[in-house]
C-alpha cells in the first residue's frame, strides 16, 4: 500500500499491479473504489478512469463532488497526460470547478505489463470551507492592513487559481471535446475567422498536444470548428508527423 496524498487514505502500489493486464489491474481498483471514499475526509470523490476506455474513461465512481457519472470522460490535464505518454503520479495539486469551488486532487495512474496507460484513481477533495476559514482567520489574526506581509502567500495560493488554468471536468465527450478546441483556438490567439492555414495548422498541432485526436470522432470536430474538411485536418496532421520526423 503506499500514501496517496494529503487525504491520507491508502491504495495499492502502482509497482504491485505492474505485473498484470489492464483489465485485471481496473478490476482490483474497482473494487476499492467505494471503500476509499468512505475512509477520506469529507467532500471527497475517488474515481476510476479506465484509460483503455477513451473517451469514456469513468469506470467507477463514489461521491459527487464532481457531479460526473460512469461512461463519462476524463478530464482534459487527464487526456493531455495520456497523450504525452506522461504516467507520473500528481499529488495534492489544486483546480476550481465552475461554480468557484476549489479542490486539492491527487491521481495516480497505473501501468500494465506491457507498459501501457491502464487506469487512473484519482481523489477530488473539495477544501473551498478550508480555504474560507483559512483567509478568515488570516484576516482575524493579522487583520486586514497587517495581513499584506504574512498571509498574502497563503491567500494567493487559495484564490490564484481560476477556471482558465484549472483542470476541466466533463460530463461528456462532446463537453469535452467542445472545451479542446475552445483552448486550443485561444492558445493561438487569432479568431477563426482572420486565421490563415498556418494558423489553423497550429490549432491543430495544440490539439493533438492535448490528446484532442484520442476522442471519437475528433477530426469532424475540429473541422467543424476551423471551417475545414476532415481530410484538410489528416493532411494537416500529416504535415505535423513529417515536421516530428525532421526534427527527430
Amino acid at each position: 500500500m503506499t500514501q496517496i496524498g494529503s487525504v491520507g487514505s491508502t491504495a495499492p502500489s502502482p509497482d504491485a499491479l505492474h505485473g498484470m493486464d489492464a483489465e485485471t489491474i481496473n478490476l482490483v481498483l474497482e473494487l476499492l473504489v467505494a471503500p476509499l471514499q468512505a475512509a477520506v475526509p469529507q467532500p471527497t470523490e475517488v474515481v476510476l478512469h479506465d484509460l483503455q476506455r477513451i473517451p469514456n474513461t469513468v469506470r467507477a465512481i463514489a461521491g459527487d463532488v464532481t457531479r460526473r457519472q460512469i461512461g463519462d470522460p476524463p478530464t482534459d490535464k487527464l487526456l493531455e497526460r495520456v497523450a504525452a505518454g506522461d504516467f507520473s503520479h500528481e499529488i495534492g495539486y489544486r483546480s476550481q470547478l465552475p461554480d468557484g469551488r476549489i479542490l486539492q486532487s491527487t491521481t495516480i495512474i497505473y501501468i500494465d505489463r506491457e507498459g501501457r496507460a491502464a487506469a487512473a484513481l484519482c481523489l477530488n477533495a473539495d477544501v473551498s470551507a478550508w480555504v474560507t476559514l483559512r483567509s478568515a482567520l488570516d484576516r482575524f489574526v493579522l487583520g486586514h492592513d497587517g495581513s499584506s506581509v504574512l498571509a498574502a502567500p497563503a491567500v494567493q495560493r487559495a484564490t490564484s487559481v481560476g477556471p482558465q488554468g484549472s483542470e476541466y471536468f466533463p460530463h461528456s465527450v462532446e463537453e469535452l471535446s467542445s472545451k479542446l478546441v475552445e483552448a486550443a483556438i485561444a492558445a493561438v490567439g487569432v479568431p477563426v475567422e482572420q486565421m490563415r492555414k498556418e494558423h489553423k495548422v497550429q490549432v491543430v498541432a495544440e490539439l493533438e498536444r492535448r490528446g484532442f485526436f484520442l476522442v471519437k470522432q475528433a477530426a469532424e470536430t475540429a473541422a467543424l470548428a476551423l471551417g475545414v474538411t476532415r481530410f484538410t485536418i489528416y493532411n494537416y496532421l500529416n504535415e505535423l508527423g513529417g515536421e516530428a520526423e525532421e526534427t527527430a
